[in-house]
């Protein structure tokens, strides 16, 4: 399997952020298709709100702009 040594894989939580992953990476999504990225590092969406999901396209940026200023969602 890929990724196993005897190191852990060590992922990095941000603050209103993606999950970010050492790749490279294959990441089997909720109806079975997989989706792969060969990148060193992979920002991994957490909000869902990403047109590339199940990465992170920083669509979460834009949110949390709109809520700061008291504008709608």
């Amino acid at each position: 399997m890929p990724g196993t040594s005897e190191r852990p894989c060590r992922i990095a939580l941000t603050d209103d952020g993606p999950l970010l992953v050492p790749g490279p990476v294959e990441v089997t999504l909720p109806d079975g298709t997989v989706a792969v990225s060969t990148r060193c590092v992979v920002a991994l969406c957490t909000c869902r709100r990403s047109a590339i999901y199940p990465w992170c396209d920083t669509s979460h940026r834009r949110r949390a702009c709109h809520a700061e200023e008291g504008g709608s969602p």
